[in-house]
């Protein structure tokens, strides 16, 4: 054999040398840098999301209630009105519109401005849906 048909099979036969591990260390430790960057940005991205131009907390979730495997009633409270919400699989529907704050919301509100005092207990989201649909 003549040393132009040795030479490819000994580079492919020939061990790693030290250059090469030298390579594959360097790609190695820029991947590690890659994905820590990648994870510290999401760490701040969540721990700064309060974060920004103050944004009045104009839509609140209330209360939820399932009604069936894809229905489900939502109450949310926008400004001062609380709206009753059917949410069905493709469609959202108002039920009823409150001006005031329901009992439940007005009593959590008064027990946090007196303090301590007991707080009677909450009427469940299911009488006070009840109750709004006139049932």
């Amino acid at each position: 054999m003549t040393p132009n048909t040795i030479a490819p099979f000994a580079a492919a036969g020939a061990p790693v040398t030290l250059s090469s591990a030298g390579g594959v260390l360097r790609v190695a430790l820029a991947l590690l840098v890659v994905l820590a960057a990648v994870f510290a940005a999401g760490w701040m991205s969540r721990r700064l999301r309060g974060f920004g131009p103050a944004r009045g907390h104009e839509l609140e979730l209330l209360a939820q209630v399932p009604l069936g495997p894809r229905e489900r009633a939502v109450l949310l409270r926008v400004g001062a009105q609380q709206l009753l919400l059917g949410v069905a699989q493709g469609s959202v529907n108002m039920l009823h519109v409150l001006e005031q704050p329901s009992a439940a919301q007005s009593m959590s509100t008064n027990a946090d401005s007196v303090g301590s005092r007991a707080t009677p207990e909450r009427p469940s989201f299911k009488a006070l849906l009840l109750r709004s649909l006139g049932k």
